[in-house]
């Protein structure tokens, strides 16, 4: 059996089509994949670290306004058409497995014209619009909240719940404290922006810095071209300060070794904070992650900060706050884990077995 999964831009689409990777390998350990990305997005080099073939197409961005790059959109997503029915062509996947992202489009459509079944994945609150246009060519649609059930046709929908990679949760505090060069005695704080990387949110760090370097170690994954001259002094200055452009395999030790995480608002980054128990400070992007992240910060599953009204010195007070109350750390945790509900390897096996049979 051969699986063809799209996505990329951000590591957003990417994470939880990995996670179904691992599920499916572990249930038929004979099943080939490849992926279609995007040519300049991050999921490149996090794919092909799998050992998963990696091609890459041209993808217009799909906007819902009046703008006259839509002209030149319409031209790259025709290419888009053309490169997907080469590679369709040429190797005959038995499935396609997406969760967003705009070059998934392409794919999905020349695939429902081949008579290649498709399954989109509905992460975010809001449905992109990647997956709504998808969705009727789809011949099964997954969601991960139940709230989202009612946005598509009833008959092929089914309540899955997130995936997580599953080496996301064999990370090792030992190893990491050697790996980053961390003290034992001092705790951890994981700070990421995303796929991508945020320069605001990174901003932000660099201002706590001065409030932060005697009570914690700062693991700060800025992002490629985000600011990484930047941070990389800053950590001669401040000797507490670890700052990285990007995590790959390093990911799940970061994820061990930390006892608080500062994360944008991707469901993503929240499932797999989720899974690895962990207190979080989010800090969503505008758009859909608040979305995300309302109802958990209504259900105290998490500190929720406005990227607007945040500085260094607020953030540094939450941490600080976090630290001193190990009761509401715990209470965030398991709060979390309450309101997210993880995939089953089984249940991704059945969706498997359903479309494919």
């Amino acid at each position: 059996m051969k699986i063809l999964f799209s996505g990329g831009g951000t590591l957003g689409p990417v994470t939880p089509l990995l996670s179904i990777a691992d599920s499916i390998k572990k249930q038929t350990p004979d099943v080939e994949f490849l992926f279609v990305g995007t040519k300049q997005g991050p999921e490149k080099v996090i794919v092909l670290e799998k050992g998963i073939p990696f091609y890459s197409i041209t993808s217009g961005k799909l906007r819902r306004y009046f703008s006259l790059l839509n002209i030149l959109d319409f031209f790259r997503f025709w290419k888009g058409i053309i490169e997907a029915i080469k590679i369709l062509w040429k190797e005959k996947p038995d499935l396609c497995i997406s969760a967003g992202g705009y070059n998934s489009v392409p794919i999905h459509i020349v695939s429902w014209f081949f008579g290649i079944p498709t399954w989109i994945h509905q992460q975010d609150l809001r449905v992109g619009l990647s997956n709504r246009i998808m969705a009727p060519f789809a011949k099964c649609i997954t969601v991960a909240l139940e709230q989202n059930v009612k946005n598509f046709t009833k008959r092929k929908t089914i309540l899955l719940g997130n995936p997580v990679r599953e080496d996301v949760l064999n990370g090792k505090k030992s190893l990491a404290i050697k790996k980053f060069g961390l003290k034992k005695d001092m705790p951890v704080v994981f700070c990421m922006g995303g796929g991508t990387g945020s320069q605001r949110i990174n901003d932000i760090i660099l201002q706590a810095l001065p409030h932060l370097q005697n009570h914690v170690q700062i693991l700060h994954v800025t992002g490629k071209d985000r600011g990484e001259q930047t941070a990389k002094k800053a950590s001669t200055i401040y000797k507490n300060y670890h700052p990285y452009p990007l995590f790959t395999s390093e990911m799940k030790d970061a994820y061990a070794v930390s006892d608080i995480i500062i994360s944008r608002g991707g469901f993503g980054s929240l499932t797999e904070i989720a899974a690895v128990k962990k207190p979080a400070i989010i800090i969503p992007k505008a758009g859909h992650q608040v979305e995300n992240v309302i109802f958990l910060a209504e259900k105290k599953a998490i500190i929720l900060c406005n990227e607007d009204a945040l500085d260094g010195n607020i953030l540094s007070g939450r941490v600080k706050d976090l630290l001193t109350s190990p009761r509401k750390a715990l209470t965030l945790v398991q709060n979390l884990q309450d309101n997210f509900r993880i995939a089953d390897t089984h249940e991704i096996e059945m969706v498997v077995h359903k479309l494919t049979r």
